[in-house]
């Protein structure tokens, strides 16, 4: 009965938050919607038990007495189950170390566990960020798994390592060295399924207007696999940096964020890494309270930065998650607030248990949590398959697209872009191939560039085309209804660190691949010799607006993850079956580099398709496909 009122609600105007509270007979949700659209959504939907305005907020838990806080973390630490995995997912955070003194933290992170960039450094919490984003890997925000009385199940472990001393800074030059030094310290313990979370940024690399720097830099190399002790591909998340509330003055609060000089942080703009942003649905003060929340139910985060470039670089963060909200009340600046904050595990457990944390650091932490959980899902799952897995899942909320006209173009999608990245992530969707949905995923491998043998000059070398198990009949059987197509290309380029070739995409990245779908009515012979064309233009076609894509290619053929989503009719769709991995230029296209041998490279190509609300059986048509193919392809079904 949730899930049924959840997934149709927003027809009704209803926007229902992230969060659940889960109670033997009942689950409770929040919702944002006015008197009237809620009450209908009540009526014609039905399963409503109660309506009640939403009162047990992080700051009832924060500010309970030493030793109530302690007994709301027994009563927790009871009904909580730690995974007995024998080879469980790992978040690995790079930060202010980690305490094991917290009872809900211990029992997921093992002494051995622990470790400093530099061993003369403490192992220690002794500015308790590291703890604050450990709790939220275990639990995600505090305040839900307080509040519900169900089991808890973490499936998470932790790993620590200190990336910021406890006096004093990392200096500025050293910041690329010590990142590889504490995954190298870390790695030492053996092979793991890691995601890397740092939650540190600088600003002294500002402006640098989506351009690799040297931080950058060597965290595409680290997840790349060509830097660091043991060469191997890492998944790393990056927190895309925190507004200075002291900044904002009268006007739109989004105006501030969106200003230029508010740009993402180094080193969330890296190619490979998956950059977090933040969003929020905390926009409930207490009665009384001389103040109003600053952002909307559903819209950015006052704290997240965003990308104001709108040229050829990566446009970041590429997800939101929850980061809180701040409380403006008649003069500025807005301040934090504890009702419109998260709820986490204190470092100094018993003096505290709890403490608030917010920004895109909680964010990133979030993402942590869920990617962690996803891959442990798929374990046999590639680090740049998971990635593109989890940001194809996301999407825009209503009040993030109600900043859309009408009738959008592809331009108008930019500021979203440079605000949410793809919106915020669903792992239902990202784990779930229900009847009218289902996902396609391709692991492969492609030697994108080659020497001519006819003229001796380098060349593009392979293509990739698939020929997708598409659900004919049943697509043909949906006729003019409308079903949206979702494709992600995710690999990960190894950088080209020289000063010059960090200031042009195409000699910064080893290889750039984009994928091609083919048109309704277009054959194999005709849909090649297009992809022939359009390799050799490395930003492709000046205008696509004949293929239906709703980004297009001024969003699709940047960084090294491509998503796009088309929306058509399903008998159309039927008829675009083929689609083709292809490379553009890349530094690797260099006849000295290939004299050497010709480098391949790993590439994840996820493929989705939605019937929405539909009844259709899409899945059981391509079960049958699949099956048949599966000895040929590297497919695998999700």
């Amino acid at each position: 009965m949730t899930e049924a009122f959840v997934a149709a609600a927003p027809n009704y105007g209803v926007t229902v938050g992230a969060d659940r509270l889960e109670f033997p007979e009942d689950t409770v949700v929040v919702v944002q919607a006015d008197r009237n659209q809620l009450a209908q959504a009540v009526r014609r939907l039905g399963g409503v038990r109660a309506l009640a305005a939403p009162t047990i907020t992080a700051d009832f838990f924060d500010g309970l007495p030493v030793a109530e806080q302690a007994q709301w973390v027994d009563e927790l630490a009871g009904r909580t189950t730690y995974t007995d995995n024998p080879d469980p997912g790992y978040v690995t955070l790079l930060d202010t170390g980690v305490s094991r003194a917290h009872p809900l933290i211990q029992p997921a992170l093992s002494m051995d566990d622990r470790h400093a960039a530099n061993p003369a450094w403490g192992l220690e919490d002794v500015k308790g960020h590291g703890t604050e984003m450990g709790g939220l890997a275990l639990f995600g925000d505090l305040t839900p798994k307080l509040h519900q009385a169900n089991p808890v199940s973490v499936v998470n472990r932790l790993e620590s390592v200190k990336l910021l001393p406890d006096a004093g800074v990392n200096p500025h030059h050293l910041l690329g060295a010590v990142t590889r030094q504490a995954i190298n310290a870390v790695e030492l313990v053996g092979p793991r399924r890691r995601t890397f979370t740092m939650t540190t940024t600088t600003g002294e690399d500002t402006p640098h207007d989506g351009a690799p720097t040297s931080w950058s830099t060597e965290v595409d190399q680290l997840a790349a696999g060509v830097s660091g002790e043991i060469r191997q591909r890492r998944l790393v998340l990056v927190s895309a940096g925190n507004t200075d509330n002291f900044t904002f003055g009268v006007g739109s609060y989004l105006d501030r964020c969106d200003h230029e000089d508010n740009e993402i942080e180094s080193p969330a703009q890296a190619w490979n890494a998956l950059s977090v942003g933040a969003y929020t649905e905390k926009n409930v003060l207490p009665d009384g309270e001389p103040a109003q929340a600053l952002a909307p139910f559903g819209d950015l985060s006052p704290a997240s930065r965003t990308a104001s470039w709108s040229s050829h670089w990566p446009i970041k963060p590429d997800v939101v998650l929850e980061g809180g909200n701040w409380a403006l009340s008649a003069m500025p600046p807005p301040m934090r607030h504890g009702w419109l904050s998260l709820l986490s595990t204190h470092h100094n457990y018993p003096v505290r248990s709890f403490t608030f944390t917010f920004d895109t650091s909680a964010a990133t932490a979030l993402a942590a949590k869920d990617v962690t959980e996803l891959w442990s899902d798929y374990p046999t799952l590639w680090p740049e398959t998971v990635r593109g897995l989890y940001v194809s899942s996301a999407r825009w909320t209503q009040q993030m697209r109600a900043h859309l006209p009408a009738q959008p173009n592809k331009g108008h999608y930019t500021p979203l872009f440079q605000r949410y990245g793809y919106g915020v992530p669903d792992m239902a969707r990202a784990r779930r191939s229900a009847s009218n949905a289902l996902t396609l995923i391709v692991e492969d491998t492609i030697t994108p560039y080659g020497i001519s043998e006819k003229t001796g000059g380098d060349v593009h070398n392979e293509m990739k085309l698939f020929a997708l198990p598409w659900p004919v009949e049943a697509l043909r059987a949906l006729g003019d209804a409308d079903v949206i197509l979702r494709v992600a290309l995710s690999s990960f380029i190894a950088p080209n660190p020289s000063e010059a070739s960090r200031g042009v995409r195409y000699r910064y990245a080893s290889h750039n691949l984009r994928f091609q779908l083919n048109r309704a009515g277009e054959n194999e012979a005709q849909f090649l010799a297009r992809i022939n064309k359009a390799a050799e233009q490395p930003d492709g076609p000046a205008n696509d607006e004949d293929d239906l894509w709703d980004f297009g290619s001024n969003r699709r053929h940047v960084g090294s993850l491509h998503i796009d989503q088309l929306t058509c009719k399903a008998s159309d769709l039927a008829r675009r079956n083929l689609l083709a991995v292809h490379p553009v230029t890349g530094w690797w296209k260099s006849k000295k580099l290939l004299n050497q041998g010709l480098p391949s490279v790993r590439y994840a190509l996820i493929v989705e398709i939605d019937a929405e609300e539909l009844d259709t059986e899409l899945y059981a048509e391509v079960q049958v496909a699949v099956d048949a193919l599966i000895d040929a392809q590297a497919v695998v079904q999700v």
